[in-house]
């Protein structure tokens, strides 16, 4: 993948739109922090389920899945861009964006109404 595909997965979430989040670059869901991609390492941020889920992501695929300090305590992994699978991409974020989002807005986009 690229960063402008990365962009454009995320951007087709309903409520969903580039920002800014301590100062990097950054996208959003109904205004809430949803993802950023790091230009610093080339991965986007990912939030999963657990500090588990996240641990053997990056035991299993450790060319594609990464972690920083600063995300150590947080049910996040850093996803390499070039290597990342886009169906999972895309399912991890919207995963998130349901977190997100009013379960209205969910249920309508489930709907296939937005």
């Amino acid at each position: 993948m690229t960063p402008t595909e990365v962009a454009d997965l995320v951007l087709a979430l309903p409520q969903t739109e580039a920002g800014t989040s301590y100062g990097y670059p950054s996208f959003k869901a109904a205004g809430k922090f949803l993802t950023r991609i790091r230009a610093e390492d080339d991965s986007v941020v990912v939030y999963v389920d657990s500090l588990d889920h996240r641990d053997m992501l990056i035991e299993a695929e450790p060319d594609t899945f990464h972690l920083t300090d600063h995300y150590r305590r947080y049910p996040i992994v850093l996803a390499r861009i070039a290597s990342v699978d886009r169906d999972w991409l895309k399912s991890a974020l919207t995963a998130r964006w349901r977190t997100l989002v009013p379960k209205r807005i969910a249920k309508a986009w489930d709907d296939g109404l937005t």
